[in-house]
């Protein structure tokens, strides 16, 4: 007797389509599972015999041979055994010929009912891809599966449901397909929280307009976490698109919030500076992602930045440019997306008073090298704004002025970035951040004056051609919050503002 049932794989964020094909013939009773299974998919066995048990069903006195097809592929984990469990059912003659357009997926306990797994979304949204017209999973992964329209998803609470549904008792209801709703996001600090530190303001509403990597510098007690906390608050809304790429990530991942099965906040992620190379940017046997990615359409916050290790901050560089990471194992290699905000914050010094107004710093010349040489040129040169966090003045704090809100910085973050999408229509960019040097002077025409002064900052300040290329992208933003088309001088001046690590600092790095 011989039997074939669709299922799904699952390799990084690469979904794959999988054949559960079965044959039962006569032999030395024995349950075997071939075509490169782990340890899970082979466990298996033990967990569906006690399912089929504890509904009634007898497993056969038989040969059981079940082969995971293709079979030069790797299968992990537990999301292969409702498949198993069904083949059987229709070797056996339990079930009759389940449609061919159909798909099974999801972990069989030892009572039968089903776990969810991870990773479902991108199954799902392959399945759809390949002609799948009804896909069977367990019940707490149907409202994230739902996420994908065009697919009839229906959510089993355990092994008796299936039965009743093909025998024509119980017929299971498909799970409504999801409605994206307007959610109450959890509470974001607020702007007008923080008092004073206009400039630092400043710099942190172009970064949002424009998706730019910024490095805060200032002396303890100055503000720079606070305000960086606060960024969520102006991030511009997230397109449908990005929401499904970040919701793939974050499913893989087993980090979906099961009443909110699509993100639609840009995420936020702040690791502690000892973390690890693998946790910031992904790893293991089967390398899940790390940090990096699960930041993607979002905001990556490393605070203290020069205390991280320095090799585990190298791993950035790639990519800050790629917007892509790549992690190879002996099983496979897997990309993960990473198109990400890298807000860093460091002190000057190790004492922390470098350049304070009253404070005298007590480091040498070089300590203060050495600090700062603690987070390499290349990565430095891969912020975009360098901006100066000055202490916070008496008056500033005591003052009765009402601070700008973050409601109102967010709206015209958000105008900006709707100049920069229909300026992007039918590319790949999706802020000025991304825009590449071929195409800058496409985008970023100038004035006479305003090109003449780049020309005298390139060659006073020594800029590197990859720091020229950021520059003009600050400049685009500016001119976007703005609403003009045309770099004027006034926006290659303040552009120039941020460039503070190739100023004050430039000697001592």
């Amino acid at each position: 007797m011989f039997a074939q049932v669709n299922s799904l794989g699952l390799f990084g964020m690469n979904a794959f389509a999988v054949q559960v094909e079965i044959d039962i013939s006569r032999g030395q009773p024995m349950f075997e599972v071939v075509g490169l299974p782990d340890a899970a998919v082979r466990e298996s066995r033990e967990r569906i015999k006690s399912a089929l048990r504890a509904c009634g069903v007898a497993f056969p006195v038989a040969r059981v041979m079940v082969n995971l097809a293709p079979a030069n592929t790797k299968k992990t984990g537990s999301v292969y055994d409702l498949a198993i469990l069904m083949a059987i059912l229709q070797a056996t003659g339990r079930l009759p010929a389940l449609p061919k357009d159909s798909c099974f997926l999801g972990e069989v306990s030892l009572n039968g009912s089903l776990r969810p797994v991870s990773g479902v979304l991108p199954m799902v949204l392959l399945a759809r891809e390949q002609g799948i017209r009804q896909i069977f999973l367990p019940a707490d992964n149907a409202y994230e599966a739902s996420v994908a329209s065009g697919i009839a998803v229906y959510g089993v609470e355990n092994v008796s449901q299936l039965l009743d549904h093909f025998d024509g008792e119980h017929a299971l209801t498909p799970q409504p397909a999801y409605v994206p709703t307007a959610v109450e996001a959890e509470p974001v600090p607020d702007f007008s929280d923080v008092r004073g530190q206009n400039f630092a303001k400043r710099a942190l509403e172009i970064a949002a307009a424009g998706g730019h990597n910024t490095l805060l510098i200032g002396t303890p007690g100055s503000g720079k976490s606070m305000l960086a906390k606060r960024m969520p608050g102006i991030l511009p809304e997230m397109t449908f698109g990005e929401s499904i790429q970040t919701t793939n990530i974050h499913s893989v991942a087993g980090l979906l919030n099961p009443r909110q099965p699509l993100v639609t906040v840009r995420p936020f992620r702040s690791p502690h500076h000892t973390i690890s190379a693998a946790g910031l940017a992904g790893g293991g046997s089967i390398p899940h992602p790390g940090e990096i990615s699960l930041a993607h359409n979002g905001l990556l916050f490393l605070d203290e930045l020069a205390e991280f290790d320095r090799r585990t901050l190298e791993i950035l560089r790639q990519p800050l440019e790629d917007h892509t990471v790549t992690i190879s194992r002996a099983s496979g290699t897997i990309t993960y997306p990473c198109s990400i905000m890298l807000i860093a914050a460091m002190n000057p010094c190790p004492c922390g008073y470098y350049g304070h107004p009253q404070r005298k710093c007590t480091c040498s010349q070089n300590q203060v090298q050495q600090y700062l040489s603690k987070v390499s040129g290349p990565l430095l040169d891969r912020f975009d704004l360098h901006v100066d966090v000055a202490p916070v003045c008496f008056e500033d704090l005591t003052g009765t002025g009402k601070e700008e809100s973050s409601a109102d910085i967010r709206e015209r973050v958000q105008a900006a970035r709707k100049i920069q999408q229909q300026r992007f229509t039918d590319t790949a960019i999706t802020c000025n951040a991304q825009i590449t040097p071929d195409l800058l002077r496409t985008y970023c025409p100038m004035t006479d004056r305003a090109q003449q002064r780049l020309k005298d900052v390139f060659e006073r300040m020594g800029l590197s051609a990859r720091a020229y290329d950021r520059l003009l992208k600050v400049a685009r933003t500016i001119a976007d919050l703005d609403g003009v088309e045309t770099l004027d001088l006034r926006h290659v001046t303040e552009a120039v503002q941020y460039r503070s690590l190739d100023r004050k600092y430039k000697t001592h790095t």
